[in-house]
């Protein structure tokens, strides 16, 4: 049987307490060590069953460890990306070709932030801005969970999980609060990065 290469928890690009007062070391630590580490977990888990099954023709189980490794790997990709969408020298609104698109695409800076706190708001998981191949275009999403209502190869740009374990220590309900605090740490130049990544790819 082919070894499979397991998933592993990043490490955080910041201290635990990097982002106070905005995000507390607590809840970087309880969100990082063991919910992040649990879906890196599950994703593992699940890869190992699915492998055992092809081995043994046995597939009773197959269908039960797929939805583990889309629910689990949307888990592990999209916190990995929310961590490095943060950063202590963050905030402000983006520059550059970035900003350029979110105006050509949204109409106005203002525009774009305005839908993706609508999602974020309503939202049983995650805000997304996305760059979508097909239409070549920005786009925000409002997915629950990991992976219900998104989009067939989007490219994520920026992530925030507004899962209850990213902000009820700190905020309690007022999940608005928590949303304003993200923006107080975003990590442009990160979002840049994948934005060039993306349209190089797919507008080359």
């Amino acid at each position: 049987m082919p070894e499979k290469s397991n998933a592993e928890l990043p490490p955080l690009p910041y201290d635990y307490d990097a982002l106070e007062p905005h995000l507390s070391e607590q809840v970087l630590t309880w969100h990082h060590d063991t919910h992040h580490q649990g879906y890196v977990n599950g994703l593992n888990s699940a890869e190992e069953t699915l492998a055992e099954n092809r081995e043994s023709g046995d597939h009773g189980t197959t269908p039960g460890a797929l939805e583990n490794v889309t629910h689990n790997g949307c888990g592990h990709y999209l916190h990995t990306l929310f961590w490095e969408n943060m950063s202590p020298d963050g905030g402000g609104e983006p520059s550059g070709e970035l900003a350029d698109r979110i105006e050509e695409d949204f109409g106005s800076y203002e525009g774009w932030k305005d839908e993706f706190e609508a999602a974020a708001s309503a939202a049983g998981g995650w805000a997304l801005l996305v760059y979508d191949p097909v239409a070549k275009q920005l786009r925000n999403l409002k997915v629950d969970r990991h992976d219900l209502h998104a989009l067939w190869g989007a490219h994520p740009i920026l992530a925030i999980d507004v899962w209850e374990h990213s902000y009820y220590y700190d905020y309690g309900p007022d999940r608005g609060s928590f949303i304003d605090a993200f923006f107080e740490v975003v990590n442009w130049e990160k979002a840049e990065e994948e934005y060039q990544k993306s349209v190089g790819h797919f507008e080359s």
